[in-house]
């Protein structure tokens, strides 16, 4: 059975436990950054997290789908949407290379 990923309780109890810090600490540290990703996302068009990649603002155009029940063809509009690229340190990290 494969494993569960951590939950961000999990993920802010062993980052206190890591780094020597309270966990309101670590909690307010996380929200911080995701904050600040947001921010420079929207600002810049991408954010980098050393280590790990970066997130990149891509634009999708709009394109015809289907209704999966009726089968009636249905337009989807052009959308905004936020991606991960992950790095190559991490890429290699995960493949055991």
């Amino acid at each position: 059975m494969a494993k569960k990923a951590m939950t961000q309780t999990e993920l802010v109890n062993e980052m206190a436990k890591k780094c020597g810090l309270k966990k309101a600490q670590v909690k307010d540290f996380l929200n911080a950054l995701a904050d600040l990703a947001k921010s420079e996302v929207k600002k810049t068009g991408e954010f980098i997290l050393p280590g790990f990649g970066k997130f990149v603002k891509a634009t999708r155009k709009a394109r015809e789908g289907r209704n999966p029940s009726t089968g009636a063809v249905i337009k989807i509009p052009a959308k905004t949407v936020v991606k991960f690229r992950v790095s190559k340190a991490m890429k290699e990290a995960v493949a055991g290379k």
